[in-house]
């Protein structure tokens, strides 16, 4: 198999994956989809040295992550405040989907890091090795993030606790 089979082998598997963790990340299906083709671009570049690697799986999330910082920070320097801030409709929905856009927003509301640890962590199940990995930290550094993230999440987003989402007394 050459190394562009295996690379459009590996994409078209870990796609439902990568679009999961880019619109956790973003927020927004279109920025995900953008983040996870910007992503492949970057991975095809390097997917000779990547396809004989023990797991290529950790770099790209690496890649993944690395742009949508990089892409917060750019539009953190770009925003420029409005005069007048449109309306946002919220509807009211109800179980899953009111649970699933709470978290959303909750996610929203946290540092580019801290959502990714909690990404990694608690919605793709990696363990903190794995995570720190992934983003180049250290295991503490994936700890004491972890940490801070939900603490935060407590007081920003209390509703998630009486969801069993967010531990109260941890």
């Amino acid at each position: 198999m050459s190394d562009a089979e295996s690379f459009h082998e590996y994409a078209r598997s870990r796609l439902p994956m990568l679009s999961r963790v880019a619109f956790l990340l973003t927020g927004d299906a279109h920025l995900a989809d953008d983040l996870v083709q910007l992503t492949l671009v970057r991975v095809a570049s390097r997917w000779e040295r990547l396809a004989d690697g023990p797991n290529p799986d950790a770099y790209v999330r690496r890649v993944l992550y690395t742009q949508h910082v990089s892409w917060w920070r750019r539009v953190r320097r770009e925003a420029v405040p409005a005069a007048v801030l449109p309306e946002r409709a919220v509807p009211d929905f109800a179980g899953e989907a009111a649970t699933a856009l709470a978290v959303r927003a909750a996610l929203a509301k946290l540092a580019p890091r801290q959502r990714a640890v909690l990404v990694l962590r608690y919605f793709e199940d990696l363990t903190e090795v794995e995570t720190a990995a992934a983003l180049g930290v250290s295991v503490g550094t994936v700890k004491s993030q972890a940490r801070d993230a939900l603490a935060r999440l407590r007081v920003i987003a209390p509703e998630l606790a009486g969801r069993g989402l967010v531990g109260v007394g941890r």
